[in-house]
């Protein structure tokens, strides 16, 4: 952040085409030296952030090693008599590292069947944690992402199997129903911080529990009851509405990707993209700059929305799954994690959701193959949030240096 004609504490923008000023070879025109001067300080200002997230990474998965090593009974075993045969213990401890780590990686990687699961359970993540960063980069921290998907569940589900339309027009009814369902429901939260000065974690947790409740009692009526189950549980979406298979993956995953380009066209090309970074900078640098920080608000929480809509028809539409009360299972909590990781940026988003997409897919390949507890997964996951969230002690373990990053928008109403 600098002082710039746009106002004090607003991002920076390259000039328009058309200005004359120092520094350009002719009018309107940005000299080839200063834009490659100008990626390698934007790359330069990155590269510890990108660095710290890596080593936050590699920390978890060392204190996984650890866990790995003293949850198996052989080693455990081994340890009563440590002083007589020493290297029992550590041929042992080795053997439970490689193994469990082998097995993650050969379930998540290992095969074409391994990356479709990986790629299946990444999409999801990576759509809702493109909304709890972008919902971020506003300046607004989105713990709504779960019930935001319940909603575009329920409104996506109950077109995909209620209603008898053609193939194409089913699945784009049950797509647009998804998003709209979930943009709304993403609104209500914008429009209270926006005219009421509700703060959007408070109403976001609420809005969990009123999605969830409405969940419930929709699914205790008749129109979504499963005819020959006495649960709580709808039938499954018709094939006309479910999506079709892309080289071997559902139809989810190109979107993830296209969703994940239109979020970085959206915060680094768009006007509305620099509004909502230079409200999340600065909200009343931005108001006097003349920018609708209120407009910004909404409009943000709305497409975060949306993303977690989309987010919910990986599992309705994607896996065909009925709808229950736990149809969206954790992700929209575990796009919270995702967005921290990926340091709230598109690329990094796609990144982390891929490697939390990994940890899952490879978690029952760790269980049956080298007999480690498949709750090490979510150990993982929670270690790595720890580190993220501590960058001075992993700066501190990997003498990484804290000076010259870039800072990073997050929540400033927090």
């Amino acid at each position: 952040m600098s002082e710039t004609p746009n106002g004090p504490g607003l991002p920076d923008v390259p000039p328009p085409a058309g200005d004359q000023g120092q520094g350009t070879t002719t009018q309107g025109a940005v000299p080839v030296g200063a834009k490659q001067a100008g990626r390698k300080r934007d790359l330069s200002a990155w590269l510890p952030t990108i660095t710290e997230s890596i080593a936050a990474v590699v920390l978890a998965l060392l204190v996984g090693a650890i866990l790995i090593i003293f949850s198996t009974p052989r080693v455990i075993e081994s340890l009563s008599y440590f002083f007589s045969y020493p290297w029992d213990f550590f041929n042992y401890a080795g053997q439970a590292v490689w193994d469990g780590y082998r097995a993650l990686l050969t379930g998540s990687v290992g095969s074409g069947t391994a990356w479709t699961r990986t790629l299946e359970r990444a999409a999801p993540l990576i759509c809702a944690g493109l909304g709890v960063s972008l919902a971020f980069r506003a300046g607004m921290f989105n713990i709504g992402a779960q019930g935001q998907m319940l909603i575009g569940a329920l409104v996506g589900g109950f077109i995909g199997f209620h209603f008898d339309l053609p193939p194409g027009i089913h699945l784009l009814a049950a797509l647009a129903g998804a998003l709209v369902a979930g943009g709304l429901w993403g609104a209500i939260a914008g429009i209270l911080k926006a005219r009421a000065g509700a703060h959007e974690v408070i109403t976001t947790i609420m809005l969990n529990y009123v999605a969830r409740f409405t969940m419930l009692y929709f699914l205790g009526k008749e129109a979504l009851q499963r005819p020959d189950s006495d649960n709580l549980l709808s039938p499954p979406v018709d094939d006309s509405a479910a999506f079709p298979t892309i080289a071997g993956v559902h139809l989810g995953v190109v979107l993830a990707v296209v969703a994940a380009l239109g979020v970085w066209w959206l915060l680094e090309r768009s006007t509305l993209g620099f509004e909502m970074r230079a409200v999340g900078a600065n909200p009343e640098a931005a108001r006097t700059a003349g920018m609708s920080v209120a407009r910004v608000y909404v409009v943000a929480m709305t497409l975060a929305g949306v993303l977690a809509g989309l987010a919910a028809t990986m599992t309705v539409l994607g896996r065909q799954d009925s709808l229950t009360d736990q149809v969206a299972g954790t992700v929209g909590f575990d796009a919270i994690t995702v967005a921290l990781l990926g340091r709230t940026t598109p690329l990094g988003t796609v990144l982390a959701g891929l490697l939390f997409g990994a940890l899952s897919a490879g978690g029952l390949s760790m269980q049956g193959a080298a007999g480690v507890p498949p709750e090490l997964t979510q150990v993982l996951q929670a270690l790595i949030v720890l580190f993220v969230a501590a960058p001075a002690l992993v700066r501190g373990i990997f003498r990484l240096r804290g000076k010259g990053r870039k800072a990073d928008v997050m929540a400033t109403g927090w």
